[in-house]
């Protein structure tokens, strides 16, 4: 889960390298480095810790080049330190490499290049892709890679510059994701396309076993056999202004802040108020086909898994279609059954996540119709998926996920109403009714981020705590679990997320004044059951703070504090209770002055097992 990042062209490469790392950070930020070439010499600056302290290093004591490479690393194999930073060097000095992945066969391959003299510097298994390299050059840098890259198993992303074949970037792709960004006389290769928006949105998605030759005059792309490629540009419609805080103390709160837009946008063009009607043909699976689906099996990690989980109200109560979910993780490795008339969603914001796109291959082998929900066009989910359902989220540089849960909450919303339409499971009143709710959404999330102070100086109440239960029922269960791994990501407070019902099986038992608890209940079919869950916690001296509809006068005489939110549909209730959720972390975060942006040990897409 590192950055990778290269620049060929007409600009001085540090600040360039630079700014793209600080795009990249949120992939890993254990130690961060860089290699430009000079004179033809490779001149390489490598620090423990973030991009501030490397960027300080070249304000300290400057670096000049014509091109080069970056990296910011999430540690793999070897610890975080200035030694095992990339940028990594070959014997000679003249090769550089960056890599993002894992070699599993490393050690095998160290132990040969050792017998033949070379001498390595690291703990990582990264180190053995410079003397590969090395070891097989003659001539042109690619030819080198090309031989290279035949001995490497795992997954992979790689960069690579020469003084020996100067001018000149070579990546290579198995596994994590590497783009090409195509400007005006200047080119460059990153893990995500943040880092190029500001120099070019024509974008060239590298597929496995692809070679880009990135040089001043252009970029050729071959397979891993060294025939040419003729690769799709795709055109990016990202701002890149999106990715600036705008004003906001961090990237977190600008994203929870631009959830209703997100929610508008993830709509827009696909719902029909004339004709009550979902269009979704974008996704390019036909109707007769999602008609004829007997089951739905969803996939997914980590936040994507709760959207998940939400889906599968949504599906159920609106297309009447029996749903799994599953986590991709254990899903792989599971003896699973399907059959053709199952319909596989597979859900990941980057499009990249490793377990994810695993299952999504495993899946396939099986025969059933698979659907990607992404926020990345032609990720590799996204291109290896039959239909593929884009959420309009924009670039979300927050670790801890918001706007591209909402994002995933719209899209499972569309697919439910498309689905009950196509199969006839809800008629066009009741279609219209729920299409009337999603497009009133946006505005009751509004209502609740136009006054947010009471929900910061709650958390400022909170911030000595060390563990929190969160409880919910039917679909405040899922918006249950999402919240106490925002609280967790963020402020490293222990919190644990439980189902209603499940709090007698268990955690009662933590019931204490110490162990306060956030309830989640909207006016919806199983209030009164909640109800009781709170007079439970109440009999053992429990603190308890409710997230609960405005209109709800029984809630405030039962707890201790009430973060009030506007009436919905019960159905749609998570878009609404997730907001204080997700404020009530970050401030708290923010207050315990924890890196909200950037949370130790966590990375953004988690693009190797």
């Amino acid at each position: 889960m590192c950055g990778i990042i290269g620049y060929v062209g007409k600009k001085k490469p540090i600040p360039v390298l630079i700014e793209g790392l600080k795009q990249l950070e949120y992939r890993g930020y254990d130690s961060a480095g860089i290699a430009v070439v000079l004179n033809e010499e490779v001149r390489i600056r490598r620090v423990k810790g973030k991009i501030a302290l490397l960027e300080k290093s070249l304000e300290d004591s400057p670096l000049d080049g014509l091109y080069g490479l970056g990296h910011t690393r999430w540690a793999t194999h070897g610890r975080p330190s200035e030694e095992n930073a990339h940028p990594h060097r070959d014997c000679t000095g003249t090769i550089v490499v960056v890599h993002n992945g894992i070699i599993e066969n490393y050690l095998d391959i160290k132990e040969s290049l050792k017998k033949k003299g070379h001498q390595f510097k690291t703990e990582t298994d990264s180190e053995v892709i410079a003397h590969l390299v090395e070891e097989y050059f003659e001539g042109t840098l690619e030819n080198a890679v090309l031989k290279a890259v035949k001995e490497l198993e795992g997954a992979y992303a790689v960069a690579v510059i020469s003084t020996k074949d100067p001018q000149k970037i070579v990546a290579a792709k198995i596994g994590p994701p590497a783009v090409v960004g195509l400007g005006e006389e200047e080119f460059l290769v990153s893990s995500d396309i943040n880092p190029l928006l500001k120099y070019t949105q024509n974008i060239v998605f590298l597929e496995d076993r692809d070679i880009a030759v990135i040089t001043p005059a252009g970029v050729q792309f071959l397979d891993f056999g060294g025939r040419k490629l003729q690769k799709k540009i795709d055109h990016i419609t990202w701002n890149p202004m999106m990715i600036e805080k705008r004003g906001y103390k961090h990237f977190m709160l600008k994203e929870i802040f631009e959830q209703p837009q997100v929610v508008r946008d993830t709509l827009q063009g696909r719902l029909s108020l004339d004709s009550a009607n979902v269009c979704l043909s974008e996704i390019g699976i036909p109707d007769e086909i999602l008609s004829d689906t007997g089951r739905v099996v969803i996939i997914a990690c980590g936040t994507s898994y709760h959207a998940g989980l939400v889906g599968k109200y949504f599906i159920e109560a609106m297309a009447g279609v029996p749903v799994d979910l599953e986590f991709a993780s254990e899903y792989r490795y599971r003896d699973f059954i399907l059959d053709e008339k199952a319909l596989v969603v597979v859900i990941s914001q980057s499009g990249e996540t490793a377990d994810t796109l695993a299952a999504l291959r495993a899946v396939k082998e099986k025969g059933p119709q698979t659907l990607a929900v992404c926020n990345v066009v032609s990720s590799s989910i996204a291109r290896e998926a039959a239909g593929v359902l884009y959420t309009h989220a924009g670039p979300e540089i927050g670790v801890a996920a918001t706007k591209t849960f909402i994002a995933q909450l719209t899209a499972m919303a569309l697919l439910g109403l498309h689905l009950a339409q196509v199969k006839g499971t809800a008629g066009n009143k009741e279609r219209l009714r729920l299409i009337e709710e999603l497009l009133r959404i946006p505005h009751r999330m509004e209502h609740i981020l136009h006054d947010v102070q009471k929900i910061e100086k709650l958390a400022a109440r909170f911030v000595s705590f060390n563990h929190f239960l969160y409880l919910g029922r039917w679909v405040s269960y899922p918006a249950a679990l999402e919240g106490a791994l925002k609280l967790k990501e963020i402020s490293y407070i222990h919190a644990e997320g439980y189902p209603g019902g499940e709090m007698k099986h268990g955690p009662i038992a933590l019931i204490d004044d110490k162990m306060p608890t956030m309830v989640i209940i909207p006016k919806d079919r199983v209030y009164d059951k909640m109800l009781s869950n709170i007079s439970e916690i109440k009999t053992r001296i429990g603190y308890i703070v409710a997230v609960a509809f405005d209109n709800d006068e029984t809630i405030a005489s039962r707890v201790d504090e009430v973060l009030p939110v506007p009436p919905v549909d019960p159905l749609f209730s998570p878009f609404v209770t997730i907001l204080p959720l997700q404020l009530f972390a970050y401030y708290i975060a923010a207050i315990r002055g924890a890196d909200v942006d950037q949370p130790r040990n966590l990375a953004k897409s988690v693009t190797v097992e």
